[in-house]
């Protein structure tokens, strides 16, 4: 784990993939170990962070094919330039479509999963379901799982496509059990 502790990569540089893969990892599993001590609010919060790394290892590794879609010099420079170092939460949704456009079919259904778990981290659960998707704690800590699965398992379909290490094998078997 000490490779997200190093400043991160360059998002031209192919180990900027690797790290981000590692974070959301590394983050999918303490929503699980947040899980496990009931905090449940928390664990949404990681889980939409592990989201969010994997959707920047994905951007740039499809940054590419990514760049053939958009139709302006604008919009290939703001993928360059702020998508694919930052992810703006306020464009997931848009980024998401985009990744699918590319192949990634899908995404845009489990980053909804994943910012509904965003806004449960900061509104809680809600009854009236006004404020969060989720009326209680049991429906959060599913969604939690089950994005995270969804997770362990697109993480495993990249392995020919990277520059994969022991350490992202370590954080994945470790990510795989905790969810069994």
């Amino acid at each position: 784990m000490e490779a997200l502790e190093r400043p991160l990569p360059r998002p031209t540089s192919e180990d900027y993939v690797v790290v981000r893969l590692l974070e959301s990892l590394v983050e999918a599993r303490l929503a699980l170990r947040f899980l496990d001590e009931g905090l449940v609010r928390n664990a949404a919060g990681k889980a939409f962070q592990a989201w969010r790394a994997f959707l920047a290892a994905l951007l740039r590794l499809e940054i590419d094919k990514l760049l053939q879609v958009v139709k302006t010099e604008e919009e290939r420079k703001w993928l360059m330039e702020r998508a694919v170092p930052r992810v703006p939460t306020t464009r997931l949704v848009r980024l998401s479509q985009m990744l699918e456009e590319v192949g990634h079919y899908g995404l845009s259904a489990w980053t909804a999963v994943a910012l509904e778990l965003h806004d449960y981290q900061y509104n809680g659960p809600d009854p009236d379901m006004a404020l969060s998707k989720f009326r209680d704690r049991e429906e959060a800590a599913v969604a939690v799982v089950s994005l995270i699965k969804e997770l362990v398992n697109r993480i495993e379909n990249l392995k020919p496509r990277i520059k994969w290490n022991d350490e992202l094998e370590n954080a994945l078997n470790e990510l795989r059990k905790a969810t069994k």
